[in-house]
C-alpha cells in the first residue's frame, strides 16, 4: 500500500517537474525556489507518534527547512502553508476555537507547527491553513487518520474499543484540502496575511458520535469504551470554520460521504507490512 507510486497518475502533466531529493538541502532548495511563483511545503514529519520517534529530525524537517524557504524565497512569491488546528489543545466546553483563540500545543508536533506557523505570517506575503483531521481514499491514504482508522476497524474488525470517548474535534475530506490550497492561491490577494481554519462546520464531533455516523454504514459494527490509552495531543476542542466561509470557501465532502468513499476502497485495499511510522 505505502509504495513510491503515489504519483504516477500525475506524469501525464507536461508541467510536472519531479526532483527526488531532501528539503533540508538548502543549495537545491535556493536554486528551485528561482523557478517558481508559489511554494506550498508539504514536507512533513507528520503526527505526535512519527516525531516523538525522531526529534531530531522532525525539527530539522518541520521548522528549520522551512525557515530556510522563508530565507532564500524573493519577498513577491506567494506561500501557503498547511499547519493543524491541533494547535488548540485542550478546548473550553462548548466554545468554538476561532483563528484568535490562544494556541496550547502540547506534542513536539504541534510546538513545531505552532512556531513555524507564526514566523512565516510575520514574513509576508503568505496564507496558513489550520486543517481539521483529515480523512477519505487517496493515493497515499493514510489509515492512522481518526475517520479513516476507525472506518477501517469497523469494515475489517466491526469493533472498536475507544478511549476518550467524549473528546471532539472537527474533520476534513482530503480534497476539500486539495481545494483550500486551490482557493488559496486564486484568491491570494485578499486572503494573504492570515490564518485560517479549515473544516467541515457540522463536523465538531466525539468519537463516539464518529461511531454512530460510521455505524449508519456499516449496521454489524460496535464499539465499547474503556481507559486504554490517551491523546498525545490531548485534541479535544470544536473548531469555527466561519473566517474561510466568509472568505468564499465552501467545503464539498460530508463525513459521511467519505465513510461511503472509504468503506469502498477497503473492499480494494489488501493489509500488507508497511505503516505510517
Amino acid at each position: 500500500m505505502y509504495k513510491q507510486t503515489s504519483l504516477l497518475e500525475c506524469c501525464h502533466f507536461d508541467k510536472l517537474t519531479l526532483i527526488n531529493e531532501d528539503v533540508r538541502n538548502a543549495v537545491l532548495i535556493e536554486q528551485q525556489l528561482k523557478k517558481v511563483d508559489a511554494i506550498l511545503p508539504l514536507a512533513c514529519l507528520t503526527g505526535a507518534p512519527l516525531c516523538d520517534k525522531d526529534p531530531i529530525t522532525a525539527r530539522a524537517v518541520n521548522f528549520e527547512a522551512i525557515k530556510t524557504i522563508l530565507a532564500k524565497r524573493n519577498p513577491d512569491q506567494m506561500v501557503i502553508f498547511p499547519t493543524t488546528n491541533s494547535g488548540y489543545g485542550v478546548g473550553e466546553e462548548g466554545i468554538h476555537c476561532t483563528e484568535e483563540t490562544p494556541l496550547r500545543p502540547v506534542s513536539l508536533y504541534g510546538q513545531l507547527k505552532v512556531e513555524i506557523e507564526k514566523i512565516i505570517l510575520e514574513s509576508g506575503n503568505s496564507i496558513t491553513f489550520r486543517f481539521a483531521t483529515v480523512f477519505g481514499v487517496s493515493p497515499r491514504m493514510r489509515l492512522d487518520l481518526l475517520v479513516n482508522d476507525f472506518t477501517y476497524r469497523a469494515y475489517h474488525d466491526r469493533f472498536i474499543v475507544l478511549f476518550e470517548a467524549h473528546f471532539k474535534r472537527n474533520y476534513l475530506h482530503v480534497r476539500d484540502a486539495a481545494r483550500a490550497f486551490i482557493y488559496g492561491l486564486e484568491n491570494f490577494e485578499q486572503m494573504k496575511g492570515e490564518a485560517y481554519n479549515v473544516g467541515l462546520s457540522d463536523a465538531n464531533i466525539s468519537k463516539a458520535e464518529l461511531c454512530e455516523v460510521i455505524k449508519e454504514q456499516l449496521p454489524n459494527f460496535y464499539f465499547t469504551e474503556a481507559e486504554i490509552g490517551e491523546d498525545v495531543d490531548k485534541r479535544d476542542y470544536i473548531v469555527s470554520n466561519k473566517k474561510i466561509e466568509a472568505a468564499g470557501f465552501k467545503t464539498e465532502h460530508s463525513l459521511s460521504y467519505g465513510i461511503k468513499e472509504l468503506i469502498k476502497g477497503f473492499q480494494i485495499i489488501k493489509k500488507s507490512g508497511y505503516g505510517n511510522i
